[in-house]
């Protein structure tokens, strides 16, 4: 049986245009671990290791007879973040970025199987502070993605190409809901030039 490709089976949540889309996102299961700082900091790359080390967990157990009830094979996700922001970009201060990275889950990954997970990294990975994963669903609604190709310090400019369309189909930042990017490239094996970074803005409609 073929694994399932999260990134595939969503295009239209994964592999958007490189123009701005109008996307309805349902609500879908996701390892979280909050942070604050620039993503270089040990913040943040702790919280990258925690999401894959919970994640590779529960993706493996197949190996050795453990697998939740209603596994099926997957290839894992794509790693992801939300910041808070506005339609005008991130602040220039990087200390100052608040971000939650996010690992989606397959639909079997119910909060039983999330604690048998961290109880079985934690064996392995003793180091990392797993009380800062949790398991939650998230669901976004109304938001206008594309594709942003380039370096992350580039990303300012799609962000000005998406304001720019809110603004022609009356459509406005919703601040109450996060800035969302989703990494399908992995930097460390990648040009800056050709990283690929969905980029996501929550909307509303303009009201008149």
């Amino acid at each position: 049986m073929e694994k399932l490709d999260y990134k595939k089976q969503y295009k239209d949540l994964y592999l958007p245009p490189k123009k701005p889309v109008v996307v309805d996102v349902h609500e879908m299961v996701f390892l979280m671990v909050d942070g604050w700082g620039a993503p270089e900091e040990p913040s943040y790359q702790e919280a990258v290791s925690l999401l894959y080390s919970v994640a590779f967990t529960i993706k493996m157990s197949k190996r050795n007879g453990s697998q939740p009830e209603g596994y099926f094979d997957y290839v894992v996700p794509p790693l992801e973040g939300l910041w808070n922001c506005s339609e005008e970009g991130v602040h220039p201060d990087r200390s100052r970025w608040v971000w939650t990275s996010l690992l989606r889950q397959p639909e079997f990954v119910t909060g039983e199987v999330f604690r048998w997970a961290v109880a079985q990294a934690a064996r392995k990975k003793p180091e990392l502070d797993y009380a800062r994963v949790r398991l939650e669903p998230y669901g976004e609604g109304l938001c206008v993605q594309m594709l942003h190709m380039g370096p992350y310090s580039r990303e300012q400019e799609t962000v000005d190409t998406l304001a720019a369309f809110l603004e022609r189909e009356g459509l406005v930042y919703d601040h109450g809901r996060r800035h969302h990017e989703i990494y399908l490239s992995d930097p460390r094996r990648c040009a800056p030039e050709r990283l690929k970074t969905v980029l996501r803005l929550p909307v509303k409609r303009k009201i008149v």
